[in-house]
């Protein structure tokens, strides 16, 4: 229950750091709202994962999840790079992600 509720947490992390984009720098009053509710529910729910796992565990995975799911959706939305090299770190940190799972012992 703890992992699926951490996997959850990273999509919430993965949709307000996409919300900053969208917020315009806050001044787009509907993408700041949907982008701080975002972040509260994912902190809420890291907070909750962290109860039975690691903290360091949890906080890697959760920031890994942010971090591939919002390289990914740059590309996809922003037309942000997509080259080789950027791709294949994105690929080192799901495999960090991965690791981490396996040798969490939870």
């Amino acid at each position: 229950m703890s992992w699926g509720t951490l996997v959850v947490a990273g999509l919430f992390e993965i949709m307000w750091a996409i919300g900053l984009k969208y917020s315009d720098g806050f001044t787009n009053v509907r993408a700041s709202v949907a982008t701080v509710v975002a972040l509260v529910i994912s902190m809420l729910l890291l907070a909750k994962a962290v109860e039975t796992l690691p903290v360091g565990t949890a906080y890697a995975v959760w920031t890994g999840i942010g971090a591939v799911g919002t390289a990914t959706l740059g590309i996809v939305l922003f037309d942000e790079s997509a080259d080789l090299l950027r791709v294949g770190f994105v690929g080192v940190i799901v495999v960090g992600i991965v690791g981490l799972h396996l040798t969490s012992g939870h």
